[in-house]
């Protein structure tokens, strides 16, 4: 029996779903949530890329959220080695974190990141006990590339997660080019880490992933980052820029037959919008995500592919 295909948006707070997603009456962080459960059974939380989860934020998620709703988590900025500055950690681990010249986390040492997984880990206790834990998002950065060193990290880090599904999301090229491609796949389906599909800028280069439809675990992960070919590239203010994109139905048809597939030859399949910014549709503004995400939902159902 084919897997249904669980569709959600890329965090439920983002600023164009809190202006134009939630009608004007819904307000405060539990009545947004519940308002998005009731259209959705998926969600990514976000704001753990920024801040590690504090564990009584994580015990409401887990309260104000239906029994069959699951989250998947993106791992906070140290655990996928990116730059985050040193007031982004907690309080007691600040002193002792080594800094560079603009105070951001500069190479900490593995005792230090391991401290910082442990905590993430422990924080989502609430969301894993209930059976509403997704998987770990692991984003990478375009600097993380295909090399023996970012292997291993690979490795170290799924032994941090404690047994939670490891998704990972690479943003450089390089790992699923054609001399890349079959090692990367092969590496995490060896290791049983979920390989993140893309959808993204058909440009090209260095700096953005191919889509590549496959899968290396038996779940089947897909996030549309849009196609801005214009800011893709461009040092934007924020994620929001570089993300905005309101696909249109043709673009979302494209997937229909691959999401099948993959329903058909794994246990679970999710298709997660990460266009975040917002657009104007019929004379109303509206919130990308969202509204693609139901566009996809009503394409799959005239398909007649459970969702």
């Amino acid at each position: 029996m084919a897997a249904a295909v669980r569709i959600g948006t890329c965090s439920w707070a983002d600023e164009s779903l809190s202006k134009y997603f939630y009608p004007p009456q819904v307000k405060g962080a539990e009545e947004r949530l519940r308002y998005y459960t009731d259209r959705f059974d998926t969600v990514e939380a976000n704001s753990t890329y920024y801040r590690l989860p504090d564990r009584e934020m994580v015990q409401k998620w887990a309260d104000r959220t239906p029994e069959d709703f699951l989250m998947h988590v993106k791992a906070f900025g140290v655990m996928t080695r990116h730059p985050v500055k040193i007031e982004q950690l907690p309080t007691d681990l600040r002193d002792e974190a080594p800094a560079d010249e603009r105070g951001r986390v500069d190479r900490p040492p593995r005792e230090f990141r391991g401290e910082i997984f442990r905590r993430f880990h422990d924080a989502l206790e609430p969301l894993r006990e209930t059976g509403k834990l997704g998987g770990i998002l692991m984003q990478f950065p375009p600097y993380v590339v295909p090399r023996p060193a970012a292997f291993g990290y690979l490795e170290w880090a799924e032994e941090q997660l404690g047994g939670d599904e490891m998704l990972v999301e690479f943003r450089h090229g390089s790992w699923l080019d054609d001399e890349h491609r079959d090692e990367t796949l092969a590496f995490l389906e060896r290791h049983g880490m979920t390989y993140v599909i893309v959808d993204a800028p058909r440009t090209g280069g260095a700096n953005v992933l191919p889509t590549v439809v496959a899968t290396t675990s038996p779940t089947a992960y897909v996030r549309f980052h849009g196609r801005n070919a214009e800011t893709w590239n461009k040092r934007v203010r924020s994620a929001a820029e570089r993300f905005d994109y309101l696909y249109p139905e043709e673009e979302l048809r494209e997937w229909v037959e691959p999401l099948q597939e993959l329903a058909g030859k794994t246990e679970s399949v999710y298709a997660m919008f990460n266009n975040n910014g917002r657009s104007t549709l019929g004379g109303e503004t509206i919130a990308q995500a969202p509204v693609n995400a139901q566009m996809l939902k009503g394409l799959l159902h005239e398909a007649q592919i459970a969702v």
